[in-house]
C-alpha cells in the first residue's frame, strides 16, 4: 500500500521514499546527541514542510523534530509538494532524513495524524488508513488538555482560487516558487555576512495589499465554518501565515510553514498553546504570544 500510494512519482523514486515507510520497525529509541536541550510538549501541529522542493528547510525541520519531543504529532498537510515531485525530481538526503525523524517518533511512542493538504492530496486517498504507523485523515478533531475542540484542517477547501481555477493555483506556484528561489539567495547573502534567518518572501507578502486581503478574508471564512460546526477552534495551514488569534469567539490557529517562517505550533500540558520559530539550526526559538503573527516578531531577532 505505501508504493501505491507514491504511484505519482517516478520510479526511481520510490525505493528512496517509499522504502522509508517499509522500513524494519525499531523500537528502540534512537540516540541523542550529547547536550542538546530537548523540549518537551503534549502537542505539535506542523504543515507546509513542501519536502521535493528547494525553499524547503529539511536542515532546520530535523533539528526542530529531534529537539521537541510531543506525545501526538500532527502533520496538517503539503507535507509532500507532490505538484512539484511530478514534474520535476528533487530529494536530497535531509529530506529522507525529515521522513526518518517522524518514523522515529513513532518508534517511540508519538502518534502521529496525517491531515493531507493540496499539494499532497494524493494521499487524501488513503484517508482512514494507517501506512508506517501515520494516520491519516482528511480532518482530525483535537481536544486541549483543557477541554477545548479544535478542528485540524490543512485549509485549502477555504482558498477560492484553489476550489475555482486551479489553473491559476499552478501558477501562483511556479511565481511562489521564483519568490522562495530569490528567498535562498537573500538568506546565502545574510548567512555569510553573520546574520540570523530572515524570510524576504515574508516580508514581501506582509507588504502588499492584495496579499494581506487574502489572508483575512481566509481566517475569517475558517472561522465562519468552524464556529457553525460548533468547535471552539481550528488548527490550519496552507497560506504559510502563522498565527493565533481569536476571530468572533472562534480561536484561529495556523502553524505556519517550513520554507519561510520555519514555525510549529504546540500545545503544552496545560492545554496553551503557541507558536515557535525555530529560525535558523541552532538558534534559540522565538516564542509567539496569542494575537499575533509569527513575523510580526521578525524585527526582535538580533541582526
Amino acid at each position: 500500500m505505501a508504493e501505491s500510494a507514491w504511484s505519482f512519482l517516478p520510479k526511481r523514486a520510490l525505493p528512496e521514499i517509499a522504502g522509508l515507510a517499509q522500513r524494519p520497525r525499531r523500537r528502540d529509541p534512537a540516540p541523542r546527541e550529547p547536550q542538546r536541550a530537548v523540549r518537551h510538549h503534549r502537542t505539535i501541529f506542523i504543515s507546509d514542510v513542501h519536502l521535493g522542493t528547494r525553499g524547503c528547510k529539511a536542515e532546520t525541520l530535523v533539528d526542530f523534530l529531534n529537539r521537541n519531543q510531543c506525545q501526538t504529532l500532527y502533520l496538517v498537510g503539503d507535507i509532500v509538494d507532490g505538484w512539484r515531485l511530478k514534474y520535476r525530481w528533487f530529494w536530497p538526503a535531509a529530506h529522507s532524513a525529515v521522513v526518518q525523524a517522524i518514523l522515529r517518533k513513532i518508534d517511540t511512542g508519538t502518534r502521529v495524524i496525517y491531515v493531507p493538504g493540496n499539494h499532497d492530496e494524493i494521499f487524501r486517498t488513503y484517508c482512514g488508513r494507517e501506512i508506517a504507523g501515520i494516520e491519516i485523515a482528511r480532518e482530525a478533531v483535537h481536544e486541549t488538555a483543557d477541554g477545548k475542540q479544535l478542528l485540524v484542517i490543512h485549509g485549502d477547501q477555504f482558498d477560492a482560487v484553489i476550489a475555482y481555477a486551479k489553473w491559476l493555483a499552478y501558477l501562483g506556484d511556479w511565481a511562489y516558487t521564483v519568490a522562495l528561489q530569490l528567498n535562498e539567495w537573500c538568506h546565502t547573502a545574510r548567512r555569510v555576512l553573520g546574520l540570523n534567518y530572515w524570510s524576504l518572501s515574508a516580508y514581501l507578502k506582509q507588504k502588499v495589499k492584495n496579499a494581506l486581503e487574502y489572508i483575512c478574508r481566509f481566517e475569517e471564512a475558517v472561522a465562519d465554518d468552524v464556529r457553525a460546526r460548533g468547535f471552539d477552534g481550528v488548527v490550519c495551514g496552507h497560506i504559510h501565515h502563522a498565527a493565533i488569534k481569536t476571530i468572533c469567539g472562534i480561536v484561529y490557529h495556523n502553524d505556519g510553514d517550513w520554507v519561510e517562517s520555519c514555525t510549529a505550533l504546540v500545545e503544552d500540558a496545560r492545554g496553551h498553546l503557541e507558536i515557535l520559530r525555530w529560525a535558523d539550526a541552532g538558534v534559540r526559538p522565538l516564542t509567539v504570544p496569542a494575537g499575533h503573527a509569527a513575523e510580526e516578531l521578525a524585527d526582535a531577532i538580533p541582526a
